[in-house]
């Protein structure tokens, strides 16, 4: 069952993002994942949620999610994470119909 890893970011420095995201992305498809949104348009239709730019990643499942957040090739990309961004990351368990 599929699994997606969201993100919101808030950017605080561009060029340390810029290192960050070409570091995360490389990762993520060495782990088997694929980007589903990745900072596009953000419209709220609801709520008082004000997300900044999303990221969306899906995983073939749970587990290779956790070992992607947990390798030494995601490590590289923390290194620079907190200079280049804040955020909110949340690990979702997706359901097929």
């Amino acid at each position: 069952m599929p699994a997606y890893v969201i993100s919101d970011v808030t950017i605080r420095d561009r060029e340390a993002f810029e290192t960050y995201r070409t570091r995360a992305a490389a990762s993520i498809a060495a782990h088997g994942g694929r980007y589903l949104a990745r900072g596009g348009e953000v419209e709220a239709l609801e709520g008082n949620w004000k997300p900044g730019p999303l990221i969306v990643v899906e995983f073939p499942d749970m587990d290779s999610a956790r070992r992607w957040y947990r390798s030494a090739e995601y490590a590289a990309a923390l290194e620079v994470r907190d200079t280049a961004l804040s955020r909110n990351l949340i690990l979702v368990d997706g359901i097929r119909l």
